[in-house]
């Protein structure tokens, strides 16, 4: 309940903040009496969508570790810790990036890595993990976070999520206007974009555009979970490891992380309609581009 709290209030606060910016900029006075100053309506909505965003980016360790009840190792307290430490090192240097922060988590088995940048970042593992797979299929899902770390995907993922909530935010608005003054069309003395019609239609245009954003992101973010595993075949110098990883992955009961980390763990996927909505891609697919990489 308390780690519900803390995000719901961070929310808040990011929220209010970006509010602050916006009106002080004074772009938050986007409707005028000649209409809509779509300038204005512009640099709002990318304060609000890049704002949040990168916000977002830089607290997102802090906000792993609340979500996640993650515990990071400062000193290994036994020889699974100390080997978990060496092996993020040991991949690291492979992959030339900074050793970032190790942590383990309760909860069945997954993985994620987080962090504002290469040189600011968090790999961390789930007790479940740790007692399911052997060291080898361990090293192979560490590598994918490490991958991850290099590629640069959160920070990549975030200008992404930050372009889509621009667009989102702005065209409900441009919408709700032309709506609420076609509404209005016959009364001379109502301004535009202050009607009942202009916020219902925001309201929803932000469900409908929000939910063609997330297939948009989602697309990307299956994107990167393919080279994730790519690189942590190089990383390993063989793509055999990751595929034991996920063929072992493939038949245990993956452990969900909260909504704000979804995107970031090792395991994901849907079916159907839903797997459009996807952060990964199914574990057979991922399976067999490795395969096709082997062969």
């Amino acid at each position: 309940m308390k780690r519900v709290f803390l995000l719901i209030a961070t929310n808040i606060a990011v929220m209010l903040v970006l509010s602050i910016v916006a009106s002080l900029l004074g772009v938050n006075r986007y409707l005028t009496a000649n209409g809509l100053n779509f300038g204005a309506l512009l640099m709002f909505a990318g304060i609000i969508g890049f704002g949040g965003a990168f916000i977002s980016l830089a607290i997102s360790k802090m906000m792993a570790k609340w979500s996640t009840g993650a515990q990071v190792i400062e000193t290994p307290r036994n020889q699974a810790e100390a080997w978990l430490m060496e092996t993020v090192a040991k991949l690291a240097q492979r992959a030339n990036i900074p050793m970032p922060e190790v942590a383990i988590y309760e909860g069945a088995p997954n993985a994620f890595a987080t962090g504002p940048s290469k040189s600011n970042s968090l790999v961390a593992v789930s007790t479940g993990l740790l007692q399911t797979m052997n060291r080898d299929e361990v090293e192979a899902v560490l590598a994918h976070e490490i991958a991850h770390v290099a590629n640069g995907d959160m920070v990549t993922l975030t200008l992404i999520q930050g372009v889509v909530n621009t667009f989102v935010f702005f065209l409900a608005r441009v919408v709700g206007y032309f709506v609420d003054s076609f509404l209005k069309r016959n009364d001379d003395n109502a301004q535009a974009g202050q009607g009942i019609g202009f916020f219902i239609t925001v309201f929803v245009c932000e469900i409908v555009f929000g939910i063609l954003a997330s297939v948009i992101v989602a697309y990307f973010s299956r994107h990167r979970e393919y080279r994730a595993d790519e690189g942590a075949a190089r990383i390993m110098g063989t793509p055999r490891p990751m595929i034991a990883a996920l063929q072992r992955l493939g038949g245990l009961e993956a452990g969900e992380l909260p909504a704000n980390m979804a995107a970031s763990g090792i395991a994901g996927g849907g079916r159907g309609l839903m797997a459009l909505f996807a952060s990964h891609p199914s574990i057979p697919e991922r399976i067999a581009a490795l395969q096709t990489r082997a062969a």
